[in-house]
């Protein structure tokens, strides 16, 4: 009897010792959010560029959480000058291409690039060819609004006046031009948008603001989609000194207007709003106490644009050269403390900094960078925040062109007016959610839109990858 029961307990012990090492098997894996390599040329960060990549014990969730991300660009197949462009109704992108269209006029080159995903392959070509084609513009400037799909073409003829075209078939056909001008003012630095307010004899009211005779910029709205214009009027308060140049004019779904520049202090960046199509301004000071303003040629303006809800976010580059965001849910009545944007690498500075919201909680921001230690090489970079309301939110950065392939070298490129970059460049979300930056290779003095070949939307209410792009880069220059 003891011999059978010796027995059994050496089976027992045995055949436990077999299911506990099952069981060790069978163990589940910590779970973690970094389930995918991280591409050479994306950051994963927190604010003043707190590197983010694998850490598990912050507590990701919901849409304040890390997606794969690389980034991209395509060429135009021509040379650009201050690139701005719009996205339509019908998924064409158009950039403005300075001197290219015919007879010397500012060309509208549009791009079939929105769906491509198999592979390799779309085409660019300019669609500005009216019977008489306005020439000879200094400053060209493209705006699409985003509610009538309306195509406008903004035209400064060095101090002579402004000219306006618009395109309602996506450049199939033209109509004007109008004179978007008073007599009595000088004009430079123009800039132009529609807000969903709308007009006496149009679905949107448009505005244009301009750098003129004034100690700020002065403004004009129109109430037929262009085709006329009031008189220019203060683009601030009457008694702001804020100096002529403006920012990019945005226009909101609530009918608001939004501009930034100096403050008429001078001591920092402000937001100037209208609620009237520019009848009266007034001023919102942004978060610049701690961060002060770049001293660079280029430093007079805070970039301003609107979600799809009318919550305004607002970018400017600091007096260490850094990109900085801060947001107001209020109409600028009220704004967040000033966030450091950049990401964890060797940046000594930044410059052309551009912003664009898609759906609520979402902002993505452009700009380019001089990498430290190098030779002046400057990269151009992508920033986007998915839950951007989050009281921690995550930044994802990519650089758009790889390190042997900067878009510029001359000294100082992103402090100054610098090549095809001119004053000032543009950003886009479109339908889907992809973000488009518009900017300039300059080495090679060809436009390009660049984005995001792998990232996540910007639009809806939950957050989903977009379908992946083949990849651009200098195969497309």
């Amino acid at each position: 009897m003891r011999a059978i029961f010796l027995t059994l307990l050496m089976v027992s012990a045995s055949l436990a010792g077999c299911f506990g090492e099952e069981e060790a098997e069978e163990a589940p894996e910590i779970r973690t959010v970094w389930d995918f390599e991280r591409p050479e040329l994306t950051w994963y960060h927190f604010a003043d560029a707190v590197d983010a990549w694998g850490n598990n014990e912050f507590g990701f969730k919901e849409r304040n959480t890390p997606f794969m991300a690389s980034g991209t660009y395509y060429g135009i197949g021509m040379s650009t000058f201050e690139p701005t462009m719009g996205i339509t109704l019908t998924d064409t992108m158009v950039m403005s291409s300075y001197g290219n269209g015919p007879g010397g006029s500012t060309a509208v080159v549009s791009c079939d690039l929105i769906g491509m995903y198999e592979t390799l392959s779309y085409s660019c070509e300019n669609v500005y060819d009216p019977l008489l084609p306005i020439v000879n513009s200094n400053d060209p400037y493209i705006y699409v609004d985003p509610w009538t799909g309306r195509i406008m073409k903004f035209d400064m003829h060095a101090l002579l006046g402004m000219t306006v075209e618009w395109s309602d078939d996506d450049g199939a056909s033209w109509d004007g031009p109008s004179v978007a001008t008073q007599i009595y003012s000088v004009q430079d630095h123009q800039t132009i948008a529609s807000s969903n307010m709308p007009a006496f004899a149009h679905p949107t009211t448009w505005m244009f603001c301009i750098n003129g005779n004034a100690p700020h910029p002065l403004c004009s709205s129109s109430q037929d989609g262009g085709a006329t214009w009031g008189p220019e009027t203060s683009g601030a308060p009457v008694t702001c000194n804020s100096g002529g140049l403006s920012a990019h004019l945005v226009g909101s779904v609530d009918g608001n207007f939004y501009r930034g520049n100096k403050g008429c202090t001078g001591d920092g960046y402000s937001v100037f709003r209208t609620t009237n199509a520019g009848i009266s301004w007034t001023e919102h000071v942004l978060p610049t106490t701690e961060t002060g303003i770049a001293d660079t040629w280029n430093a007079e303006e805070a970039q301003v644009e609107v979600d799809t809800e009318g919550n305004v976010h607002a970018m400017w580059m600091g007096l260490d050269n850094m990109p900085y965001w801060s947001y107001s849910r209020d109409q600028g009545d009220t704004w967040s403390n000033a966030t450091m944007i950049a990401p964890p690498i060797n940046l000594s500075g930044t410059g052309f900094p551009v912003v664009v919201a898609g759906d609520t909680g979402t902002v993505a921001f452009g700009y380019v960078g001089e990498t430290e230690g190098e030779d002046e090489v400057w990269n151009a970079y992508l920033t986007y925040a998915t839950d951007a309301f989050n009281e921690t939110p995550l930044f994802t950065t990519v650089q758009l062109n790889g390190d042997d392939d900067p878009i510029d070298t001359v000294t100082d490129c992103g402090y100054n007016r610098c090549g095809g970059l001119g004053d000032f460049l543009d950003i886009r979300v479109d339908a889907y959610g992809r973000t488009w930056f518009s900017l300039s290779h300059n080495i090679a003095d060809i436009g390009i839109f660049a984005t995001f070949d792998v990232g996540p939307s910007l639009r809806g209410d939950t957050i989903f990858m977009l379908p992946e792009m083949p990849e651009g880069g200098p195969q497309t220059l």
